[in-house]
């Protein structure tokens, strides 16, 4: 999470230990020496002209690498390294061997055009790939000067790819004065996605000593932590605490304050909130807060005022900007309206010539949400002849149709084809694949599923759903399989889940004891089909 952009600084060095090919292992050291002249404080310095005039440079709060903003820049070469990256043929070889490859060949690159490279590789969760291009400049501190918002893009990155652990390592390593708050909240976020309650409160105290707690964002953080804690009467108390400091809540703290309504089954409370919103000059309801509403009236069973939502949606879509017609598909199929998942999905394609692979999956999903799986499999046909490079989220979701479906014989021929027009079997792919294997009783079959999916490239933060660990269980309780079981202990050990208490709780481990988790089971079966109940929550991530 990054609070506000900097200005570029003078460069440290973050050295990279035995690698030469500028690969992370998962035993990498983050002792960094930072030197002495490394330059923390942001100051932009008036321009006088010759009227008397101040001008102020101002930099683009959505692109945080102390650039200018991007969508003002020329296409360049960024494009051409990216995708050099991300379609390699060996992984494993890294990024720094691309960016070594590109220079070999007499091209030099620019902090501008890699710190674009890894916004795009953040942006399709390309980790690990984009901390080797950090990892790369940090070792050419000659050439690229590392900002404060760059170390904490990599902190965020070093959390995700190595775990909140190494993060921490990494944040105390630093020297004490380069730590603001741009820093303070990389962590911050780092430790909500981790849902590692007490030390996000602790942090967040610190904050508030250190002065950086004077705006919305690590209100906000803290607050979606309390969200899917399902600690509702905290997010009020930290509303409470802004309303009394006069921090202006943003779009985003009225957003979650709504959802924490409706999580509640409030809709008096929502609504109220909603005119309390509606009031506030600085904040203008958007179509953001409407798929929020829609999403908790879905929810609460309130379909009219659903749809009612759905049309200030559209209604307020401004300039061309995708990502609401996403929602909005993503909506009309969760409240079963297949006719107008197609007039907006036609809708969507007469503005923009070229839609995205979240656009495709989002009217892929809804049409089999809607039951319409022959509708789903044309405009999959479609995406496949439109297609720069195979989404294997895209194909997941037929995978997954067929799957729970029972259609096992369809669902190996579309993994075969999906490998054969050039996918890559992710995580949630193996993970597809084991539910199916459960479903025909094939415990060793499965079992090898799930050890793919944790090893499979991109796996890190991985954990295989509960419901579907616990079908195992309980196969291999009724087999009396108990080395599959053991087996099975490896693969929750190796994706870090064993050390997780709350993912624990949700898992039966003793012989035949499944009452008392059953409903979270079942909760987490029905959490999984609502796609619906997944917008609010990365509409608030987005607003990291």
């Amino acid at each position: 999470m990054l609070l506000q952009p900097t200005t570029a600084k003078p460069s440290f060095n973050l050295q990279n230990h035995g690698h030469q090919n500028m690969c992370l292992s998962s035993n990498f050291s983050y002792s960094k020496s930072f030197p002495s002249g490394f330059c923390y404080s942001s100051m932009i310095k008036p321009i006088t002209t010759r009227k008397n005039l101040v001008l102020t440079c101002s930099i683009s709060q959505v692109h945080s690498y102390g650039t200018v903003d991007y969508e003002k820049r020329p296409t360049v070469k960024w494009n051409a390294v990216y995708k050099r990256i991300i379609l390699m043929d060996d992984p494993k070889k890294g990024s720094a061997s691309v960016l070594n490859q590109w220079e070999n060949e007499g091209k030099k690159l620019t902090k501008w055009e890699l710190s674009r490279v890894v916004k795009e590789l953040r942006k399709f969760k390309r980790f690990n790939l984009a901390l080797e291009v950090y990892e790369w400049m940090n070792n050419r501190e000659e050439r690229f000067r590392i900002s404060t918002s760059d170390t904490a893009i990599q902190l965020d990155l070093i959390s995700k790819v190595h775990g909140i652990s190494s993060a921490e390592d990494y944040f105390l390593k630093l020297p004490d004065p380069l730590k603001d708050k741009r820093i303070y909240g990389a962590l911050l976020n780092a430790y909500g996605r981790a849902r590692k309650k007490e030390e996000a409160e602790s942090l967040m105290d610190k904050m508030r000593d250190r002065g950086y707690a004077c705006h919305a964002l690590p209100f906000n953080v803290i607050m979606t932590l309390y969200m899917n804690l399902q600690e509702y009467d905290k997010v009020q108390s930290v509303i409470s605490e802004m309303l009394e400091k006069n921090i202006n809540l943003d779009i985003y703290s009225y957003n979650i304050w709504l959802s924490s309504c409706g999580a509640q089954g409030s809709v008096g409370d929502m609504e109220e909130v909603l005119e309390r919103m509606k009031l506030d000059t600085t904040i203008n309801p958007n179509w953001t807060t409407y798929s929020t509403m829609a999403t908790l009236y879905i929810k609460l069973g309130e379909m009219e005022k659903a749809e009612d939502c759905l049309k200030k949606i559209e209604s307020r879509i401004t300039g061309r900007d995708r990502i609401p017609y996403h929602y909005l598909i993503s909506l009309y199929g969760t409240v079963g309206k297949k006719e107008e998942v197609y007039r907006v999905w036609d809708l969507y394609k007469s503005i923009f010539s070229i839609i995205p692979n979240l656009g495709y999956h989002a009217v892929i999903s809804s049409l089999i949400r809607v039951g319409d799986i022959e509708g789903a499999e044309k405009i999959y046909n479609e995406w496949l002849s439109v297609k720069s490079m195979y989404d294997p989220r895209v194909g997941n979701l037929l995978l997954a149709c067929y799957v729970r479906n029972g259609f096992s014989d369809k669902a190996e021929a579309f993994f075969d084809e999906m490998i054969e027009v050039g996918g890559r079997a992710n995580s949630v792919t193996w993970e597809i694949l084991a539910e199916g294997h459960v479903r025909d009783r094939k415990i060793s079959e499965a079992l090898s599923c799930l050890k793919n999916a944790v090893s499979a490239e991109g796996s890190q933060g991985w954990r295989p759903k509960p419901v579907n660990v616990s079908s195992v269980l309980k196969l291999c309780e009724q087999e009396g399989d108990i080395s599959s079981k053991e087996a099975l202990m490896g693969v929750l050990r190796q994706a870090g889940c064993l050390d997780d208490e709350t993912y624990m709780s949700f898992i039966p481990m003793s012989t035949g004891s499944f009452t008392g988790v059953e409903q979270a089971i079942d909760r987490d079966r029905t959490h999984d089909d609502d796609a619906g109940s997944e917008i609010v929550f990365s509409q608030l991530q987005e607003s990291l």
